[in-house]
Order: structure tokens, then C-alpha cells, then sequence
């Protein structure tokens, strides 16, 4: 099972970090932050969505936590003076990785993130889309079920699948999109 860390760019969009945390429940991947990651994607929702309150994201990050063991990197802070990236507060992401043994982060800001550097430490940087992407392409039929329970569980508003496929492409995950489109009667 491929470990990843998951940039807090990645668990800001709402429909994203349910997904993703669909796929870890049903162990199609093992995710990986820092409660520094969850500080960053926390404080920016919060400066986006009035409407929230830090007691909702505080219970989602409670939730998150239990979706995988060993979701939560610590230790990572020693890793981070070494490190030299294009944007120096994303080094604690890269000292995650190395701490985890992560050979992945998952994140949108693929430039933050050269692959020259990564490799170094065995690690590459990858978009969501493609790593969804390959996730399905290794395992349909785990992936699927995920899909579907992940849809099931979508309230308010619940959604059909149309609907659902359009929130994938909504999300920059368009090749994931076509290759679930191929599967729709499976969701």
C-alpha cells in the first residue's frame, strides 16, 4: 500500500479531503500529515468560509486522525534546516515524507516541489488527479467500492452520479473523472 502525504492544498476543497479519506478507510492508500498541515489548511478555510467554525474543522481533524494509523507524522521538525526547497515553509511537508518514508505527497503545487530535489530523498511530487489516477488504475475494484461508499455517504446534498462525476471534474480531477464515467453503473 503506497504511503503519502497529502499537502494541506490538497485537504482545503472539501469534496477532495472526503475522498481522499474514503480511500484510506477502505486502505487503498495510506495517508500521512502533520498536525502543522492541519494548522495550514485549517486556518485557510477559515479565512475563506465564514460559515465554519473552528469547532467543525476541530471535529474534522479529530475524524481525519482515526482514518488511517499512523496518519499523524511527528519527529519530522529535525529534517527541516536541511532541506532546500523554492518555498521554505513548505520544507516541513518534504521532513514529513522523509519522517514517514513517504515516497509520494499528493498536492496541486507541483512547482513548490521540484522532482530534482525530491529524488534525493526518494520522493516524488505528484497532482492529485494523477495520483487518484494510478490508484484506480492498480486496484478498480477497491477503488470503486470507495467511490460508492463515498457517494452514499454525501447528505447534503446527496448526489447522483452525474452529479458526482461533475464535483470530480470541479476538483481538477478530470482524467480520474473519465476513468470512473467508464464505471459509473459501479458507483
Amino acid at each position: 500500500m503506497i504511503v503519502a502525504v497529502l499537502d494541506a492544498c490538497v485537504l482545503y476543497p472539501p469534496s477532495l479531503r472526503d475522498l481522499l479519506m474514503w480511500l484510506a478507510a477502505v486502505r487503498i492508500y495510506a495517508p500521512r500529515w502533520t498536525e502543522e498541515i492541519h494548522a495550514e489548511w485549517i486556518r485557510n478555510v477559515l479565512a475563506n468560509k465564514s460559515e465554519l467554525s473552528p469547532s467543525q474543522l476541530e471535529r474534522t481533524r479529530i475524524l481525519m486522525n482515526k482514518v488511517s494509523p499512523n496518519c499523524v507524522v511527528s519527529g519530522y521538525e529535525t529534517h527541516i534546516s536541511g532541506l532546500n526547497l523554492p518555498d521554505i515553509d513548505d520544507r516541513h511537508i518534504l521532513a514529513a515524507a522523509i519522517e514517514a518514508k513517504a515516497p509520494l505527497i499528493v498536492t496541486y503545487n507541483l512547482s513548490d516541489f521540484p522532482n530534482a530535489i525530491l529524488q534525493t530523498y526518494g520522493v516524488q511530487a505528484a497532482h492529485p488527479d494523477d495520483f487518484l489516477s494510478a490508484l484506480f488504475d492498480e486496484q478498480p475494484a477497491l477503488f470503486l467500492h470507495g467511490l460508492q461508499i463515498h457517494r452514499a455517504s454525501l447528505r447534503n446534498p446527496p448526489k447522483n452520479v452525474a452529479d458526482y462525476i461533475q464535483t470530480l471534474k470541479a476538483t481538477s480531477l478530470k482524467g480520474l473523472a473519465i476513468r470512473v464515467e467508464a464505471h459509473s453503473d459501479a458507483i
